[in-house]
């Protein structure tokens, strides 16, 4: 006999919607406005419930909660954001515009606090930031906490930074000087501290299931058998022990659980930790580690398809309530995978973690070769998607080319990022950089490398080359289309901080090397030629202010340009008046020349923007050593 279907089960087709657009209709207090956007996105988030949810018998009772809470965030959400929701529909590029300019840094280590961070806006204005993210800043557990990516909650900043109150009036303040407020949002995981997690492991009724929690060793096992270790310092597989003896699902630290987003009650809990921070001024989510959030046993357990789903309708939810405020997808994986992720739909920013490696793979080998590969085959994005592209992060560089790319070019994957690891780390014969490796497994030889840009690119070393790397590096960062994001203090020469290892919360960690405390004597000496945080200071600002006025950088088209030397990376970055912008870098330790056949395809009179002057490509162009120039052409 054929099984009736509960009632509250997700159906295929329209009656559900109709159905909770006919409630949200009959109720006096919808906002015509929310239901405008209710019935453009609602079909899509009830398709996506039906393939991620429509097993479950609370599916249709957990979507019309959903909608429920997205209503009661829209009636909360303040005016002016609203009036911003309406600005950013009627410019839905405005994130692709040659003016935007990213910052990045620690509340603490860069002003004390949230107050300090409100004092810092005048320089932001000056250095021409247009979005500033702040590192994880919210509540999690005292000592070690992942810098911060292990949240105990998401409703309260962490005291010693601030409160809630005060970064909601930050955000105004920003918003107000046109820089954008980012933020982490840590959804894959919770700290074990956190109420979800500890109601979860007391079993309290609606919590049981918002984690992987197992008896016995007999399902960690299984799921071991085909996902990897990632902090293996910390603790080997998957899982860690719970005092009572039975095992959670930890892919991080220990003391970092992942949710399990298989049950539709954590998607809406989550749903309204990301509609609470949209409330509060935040305009753009850094969605952390979005290739771990579906579990599939007998799978690696990394950017599953229900991943893609559940970003997709994260993003529907935010349509309906938030409309305003975009997703950056952070994974550092696969290419093929990282792109995956980057849609409207899904994540409308990304970072570019390819070319970030590549540069510095670059500046190792004094090739050119991969980055440029990659900027011909890997750098194109859907319409209404951009790159953020960085020089260097808070995180780890993890050498993430496909070695399929790399054979291509006679390039043997696995001893090359051994050779790069050893380079970065100080190994290598002859190497400039001053990096340390960050979670090296003896046992596989894997490793990744830490380090500012600085003493990564060889002025800790006193290299006679480092300052033009730096610039080199940022100058692709700020070309190659998208956001360029700066890591606040590099672009004052800041070190490495050894003194992590004497700080005993941090000396585990060797990420925290480049993770220094504000450079206050590089910010005193950035207008002093005479130093390398002046030069570089002068150099840098001179970059960005040249970026803000060549509308040929809005936008992420480019056309791979053949310079016919290894050493050199080239590209055009077509504009809209017939006129591009030619970018050549040489990332060799000696001038090289781009010979006048070369430049034949284009119209010899240029235009040198960084210098300000015209010039003539009959000759030829000359680059020195780490040189790099950007030239106004028109092609013949």
């Amino acid at each position: 006999m054929r099984q009736a279907v509960p009632v509250t089960q997700l159906r295929p087709g329209p009656h559900d919607v109709s159905r909770i657009l006919g409630d949200l209709t009959a109720s006096s207090g919808t906002d015509r406005e929310f239901l405008a956007h209710a019935e453009l996105h609602l079909p899509r988030l009830h398709e996506l419930f039906v393939r991620l949810y429509g097993e479950r018998s609370d599916g249709l009772e957990r979507l019309a909660s959903l909608v429920d809470l997205a209503h009661r965030s829209w009636a909360e959400r303040p005016a002016d954001l609203r009036a911003l929701d309406r600005a950013r529909d009627g410019e839905p590029d405005w994130f692709e515009s040659e003016s935007m300019l990213g910052g990045v840094c620690y509340v603490d280590r860069f002003a004390g606090g949230l107050s300090g961070i409100r004092d810092q806006i005048p320089y932001f204005r000056e250095l021409g930031l247009t979005y500033l993210h702040l590192m994880p800043l919210f509540e999690s557990p005292e000592g070690n906490s992942d810098g911060g990516y292990a949240v105990s909650s998401y409703r309260r900043v962490n005291p010693a930074l601030g409160t809630m109150e005060e970064l909601a009036a930050l955000a105004a303040d920003l918003r107000r000087a046109g820089i954008s407020l980012v933020v982490d949002f840590i959804f894959n995981h919770t700290s074990n501290e956190h109420e979800w997690a500890q109601k979860a492991v007391a079993g309290e009724p609606g919590y049981e299931d918002f984690y992987l929690i197992f008896p016995d060793r007999e399902m960690p096992d299984a799921y071991e058998q085909t996902t990897r270790e990632i902090f293996p310092d910390d603790h080997s597989g998957s899982f860690v022990q719970l005092d009572d003896g039975r095992w959670i699902w930890a892919t991080f630290y220990h003391f970092q659980w992942d949710l399990n987003y298989a049950n539709p009650a954590v998607f809406e809990a989550m749903a309204g930790e990301m509609l609470f921070l949209a409330n509060q001024g935040v305009e753009i989510l850094r969605m952390d580690a979005v290739a771990f959030i579906w579990k599939r046993l007998g799978t690696t357990c990394e950017s599953l398809p229900e991943a893609h789903l559940l970003l997709q309708a994260f993003n529907a939810v935010l349509r309906m309530a938030a409309p305003g405020l975009l997703f950056k997808s952070e994974a550092i994986v696969h290419p093929d995978e990282v792109v995956s992720y980057i849609s409207p739909d899904e994540c409308q920013i990304s970072y570019n973690p390819l070319q970030m490696a590549l540069t510095w793979e670059a500046l190792a080998t004094r090739d050119g070769r991969l980055l440029q590969q990659a900027l011909e085959r890997r750098h194109a994005l859907p319409e209404g998607t951009a790159w953020v592209n960085y020089v260097r992060s808070h995180d780890d560089i993890g050498w993430t080319f496909a070695d399929e790319d790399a054979a291509e070019l006679g390039i043997d994957g696995y001893p090359h990022r051994r050779f790069l690891n050893d380079f970065y780390v100080g190994r290598a014969d002859g190497t400039f950089a001053r990096g340390v490796p960050f979670q090296e497994n003896p046992r596989t030889g894997d490793a990744r490398v830490t380090g500012t840009t600085a003493s990564l690119a060889g002025i800790e070393a006193g290299d006679a080359g480092g300052e033009d790397r730096v610039i080199l590096a940022h100058a692709l960062a700020l070309s190659t289309g998208g956001i360029p994001l700066l890591y606040l203090g590099d672009e004052v020469a800041q070190l490495n901080d050894y003194g992590y290892r004497d700080r005993p919360d941090e000396a585990g960690d060797s990420r925290w090397v480049h993770r220094p405390f504000r450079p206050v004597q590089g910010y005193a000496d950035r207008m002093d030629a005479g130093t390398p945080a002046g030069r570089i200071f002068a150099r840098l600002t001179r970059l960005i202010d040249v970026r803000r006025a060549t509308p040929e950088f809005a936008g992420n088209e480019l056309i791979a340009f053949d310079a016919h030397h290894d050493s050199v990376v080239g590209f055009l970055r077509p504009g809209a008046a017939g006129s591009s912008v030619l970018v050549l870098a040489n990332v060799g330790d000696h001038a090289v020349h781009i010979a006048p056949l070369t430049l034949s395809g284009l119209v010899p009179d240029a235009v040198d923007l960084v210098e300000g002057v015209k010039v003539s490509l009959r000759p030829g162009r000359t680059l020195p050593a780490h040189g790099v120039a950007w030239l106004r052409v028109a092609l013949r």
